[in-house]
C-alpha cells in the first residue's frame, strides 16, 4: 500500500476521489440548499418545544419538504407522558378530517375512469338521497322549530367535495338536530358504530338538508357520503379501495382506517387542555380505532396515518398525481382539485374553497403569511398540513390534542415555517 500511495497515478487518483466526495457532500440536501435560513427554521421548534414545555401539547411531529426533499423531520415532546414515551417519528396518529383529502382523491381517481361526472345528481348512485327536503325555521308563532321544503335541484357529486350539499353534522343549534340525534347521526365520529359506512348513509338519506345544494358552505358529511359513493362506483368497500388503489402504490404502509393490532404501540395518546391542564383522554389500549367495531369505515374522518405516510400522499398531489413513477391522477384534474369552487361562500381558514380542502387564491384577502395557491386543511386532533405549489412545499405536523383550549398553534406554525423560506 505504502508503494501505491508513493506513485503518482495513484496520487492523482486519491485525489480524484477526494474531490469527488467533497462535491457529493457538497451537493447534499441541507435546508440552506433548499433555501430555508436553519437560525429562522429554529423559530419554528421554538414554537414547538415551548408548547411542550408549558404542557399545552404532549409531543409533535413535525415534516417540511421541498422539491420533494426533506427540509425538516422533527419530533417534540412524548407521545406518552404517563410512560415517559417520547415521540417517534413513525408514530401513528388519528387524522379526523385529514382523511377528507385522501376520500376525495379516491373520488377523482372514479372520476377520471369516466364513472361519473361531477355534476351528476347523487341519487343517481345512492337512491336515498333521490327526494331530499330542506329544513327551514318555521313561521313566526308556529309551534314547530322547523318545516320542509323541497330541494330545489338534487345534490350533485361535486357538492360534496365542496361541502355545499346542505349536509352538516347534525349537531345542536342545527333547525333538525332532534332528527339527526335520533337517527345516530351527530358528530364526525364513526368508529364506535356497529354497522356499515352504507347503513350510516342510507339512514342520513333520510333526514332533512341545512341548506339547499350549492347555496351555502356548510361542514358536515359531505365526505363520508362521498365515501359511500366511491364504494357503490367501485364495488369494494372503502377501506380496500384505499389501500389498494392508494396506499400500496404510494408506498403509505402505515394508513388504515382500524389499526392493526400489531401497530398499537405507536399509537399516539389523545390528550386534551381542560380546566387548566392537559388531560389524558385515549389510550391505545382504550382506542376504538383499536378495540372498536372495525365495521364502519368514514371517509370523513376515519383514517389513522403517520407524518411520513401523509407526506407521501401529498407529495403525490404537489407532483401533479404521480410520485414515484406510481400515477394516480392526471396534472389537470389536480389543477381543477385546487381551483376555487365556492366563490365567495367560503370564509373561514382563506377566501375560497377546492374539492376537499381550502385555497389560499387571495393572500391578501387571507392575510397571513400563506403562499399564493397553496391549499389545505386539518383535523379535530389539530394537525395541520398545506401544499405550495407555486413554493414547491409540502408541509405538516402530526400532534393529538382535542380539545385544544384555544392556543392557535395549528394557525402560527404556517406563518413561521413561511418565514424561514429566503429563496
Amino acid at each position: 500500500m505504502e508503494g501505491m500511495m508513493m506513485n503518482p497515478g495513484w496520487r492523482v487518483v486519491l485525489a480524484c476521489v477526494v474531490c469527488w466526495v467533497a462535491a457529493v457532500s457538497a451537493r447534499a440536501d441541507t435546508p440552506s440548499t433548499l433555501k430555508f435560513d436553519p437560525q429562522r427554521l429554529e423559530r419554528l421548534d421554538r414554537a414547538f418545544e415551548e408548547q411542550v414545555e408549558a404542557g399545552r401539547i404532549a409531543g409533535a411531529v413535525m415534516l417540511v419538504a421541498r422539491d420533494g426533499k426533506t427540509v425538516k423531520l422533527q419530533t417534540y415532546g412524548q407521545q406518552d407522558i404517563e410512560a415517559g414515551k417520547p415521540m417517534a417519528k413513525d408514530a401513528i396518529f388519528r387524522i379526523a378530517s385529514m382523511s377528507k383529502a385522501v376520500t376525495t382523491v379516491a373520488a377523482m381517481m372514479l372520476y377520471e375512469e369516466g364513472k361519473f361526472l361531477l355534476r351528476d345528481p347523487l341519487s343517481n348512485y345512492l337512491p336515498a338521497f333521490k327526494n331530499s327536503m330542506v329544513a327551514v325555521p318555521a313561521p313566526e308563532g308556529s309551534a314547530e322549530k322547523y318545516v320542509l321544503v323541497k330541494a330545489k335541484r338534487p345534490i350533485w357529486i361535486r357538492d360534496l367535495m365542496t361541502h355545499t350539499a346542505g349536509l352538516t353534522y347534525g349537531t345542536p343549534g342545527d333547525l333538525a338536530h332532534e332528527a339527526y340525534k335520533a337517527a345516530g347521526l351527530t358528530g364526525w365520529f364513526f368508529a364506535d358504530k356497529d354497522e356499515t359506512i352504507g347503513e350510516a348513509i342510507d339512514r342520513l338519506g333520510t333526514l332533512p338538508l341545512h341548506g339547499q345544494p350549492g347555496e351555502a358552505w356548510q361542514y358536515g358529511f359531505g365526505t363520508d357520503v362521498l365515501g359511500r359513493l366511491v364504494e357503490v362506483v367501485s364495488g369494494m368497500p372503502l377501506d380496500k379501495f384505499i389501500e389498494e388503489r392508494i396506499c400500496r402504490p404510494l408506498g403509505m404502509k402505515d394508513t388504515h382506517f382500524f389499526l392493526p393490532p400489531e401497530k398499537a404501540s405507536r399509537l399516539a395518546n389523545v390528550y386534551g387542555w381542560e380546566d387548566g391542564k392537559l388531560v389524558l383522554k385515549e389510550t391505545a389500549e382504550n382506542s376504538l380505532y383499536v378495540n372498536g367495531p372495525r365495521k364502519c369505515f368514514s371517509g370523513g374522518a376515519g383514517l389513522l396515518s403517520t407524518a411520513e405516510d401523509y407526506a407521501r400522499f401529498l407529495q403525490m398531489l404537489l407532483n401533479g398525481g404521480e410520485l414515484d413513477g406510481v400515477r394516480l391522477l392526471s396534472p389537470k384534474t389536480v389543477e381543477l382539485m385546487h381551483a376555487n369552487h365556492t366563490g365567495s361562500k367560503y370564509s373561514r381558514d382563506t377566501s375560497a374553497f377546492g374539492l376537499g380542502f381550502w385555497v389560499n387564491e387571495d393572500p391578501g384577502a387571507y392575510g397571513e403569511l400563506v403562499g399564493e395557491g397553496a391549499y389545505g386543511w386539518g383535523s379535530a386532533y389539530y394537525p395541520q398540513y398545506l401544499v405550495d405549489p407555486k413554493e414547491k412545499i409540502v408541509a405538516l405536523f402530526m400532534t393529538q390534542l382535542a380539545p385544544s383550549g384555544g392556543i392557535n398553534l395549528n394557525q402560527r406554525w404556517k406563518v413561521l415555517m413561511y418565514q424561514a423560506l429566503v429563496e
